[in-house]
Parts: structure tokens; sequence; C-alpha cells
């Protein structure tokens, strides 16, 4: 028999993760490591439990991840938005408060690229009158 799970990707900056949600304790797993082993700061563990405490699930699903790209903080916001995604799919009612609470919208803001003439996105060479 196989065993339910639901699945969702998010994405942040150049980070993505696939994100699967299976019923169990509350253990986060993060490229077969721990969430605790995965981000050194409690503030990014917080950030991707954010949908599992908006739905009030945390303890009810157990979190796989794979997640590359990117830093720790556009990877954590990447898990989170997936994370929410799958949550969607697990139950459709959790629909309001997670569009409420801003997790389903995914941050578009990206890094700006290098533009020729320029030292940088928008740095210009250093200006000499003479």
């Amino acid at each position: 028999m196989a065993q339910v799970q639901y699945i969702g990707t998010g994405r942040r900056k150049s980070s993505t993760a696939r994100v699967r949600l299976v019923p169990g304790t509350g253990r986060v797993v993060i490229n077969k490591r721990d969430a605790e082993d995965f981000f050194p700061y409690e503030t990014l563990r917080m950030i991707l439990k954010q949908p599992l405490a908006v739905t009030e699930t945390e303890g009810n699903y157990d979190v796989h991840v794979n997640v590359h790209g990117g830093g720790f903080t556009g990877q954590a916001g990447a898990i989170r938005h997936g994370i929410a995604r799958a949550l969607l799919q697990a139950d459709p009612e959790y629909r309001t408060p997670l569009k409420r609470a801003g997790l389903l919208t995914r941050d578009a803001r990206m890094k700006e690229r290098k533009k020729y003439g320029l030292k940088g996105a928008r740095r210009a060479p250093q200006f000499s009158k003479r």
C-alpha cells in the first residue's frame, strides 16, 4: 500500500526546495540531515516552521526536503514556500490562513544582473574630472 504524501515546490532567490509532507511526528529532514544540523540559526528554523504554526499542524507531519542553490536565508524561504504549497495540497481549507500570512506568495526579488560599462548591477566606475 502506498503511503500518503503531499508534495510542494518552493523557490526563493536562486534556491529551490522540493518538499514532501508525510503524516508523522513533526520531524524535519533537510538533505538527509536534521534541521538543527542543517540550519545553524534558530531564526531560520522558525521561518521554515511558519506554515505549520499558522495552520496549527506542527507535529502532524514529517517534512522531507531536498534543497539546493543560494544561501541559508534563501533556502529557508524556499522551504517555507514549499511547505505552504504542500499543506495546501493536504487540505484546501488551509488556503485562507496561509494566504493571509503571505506564505503562498513567491518572493520575486532576484539578484539584478551586471550591466556593461558598470562595475556591478548599478555601481559606476569612479568619476574623475581630470
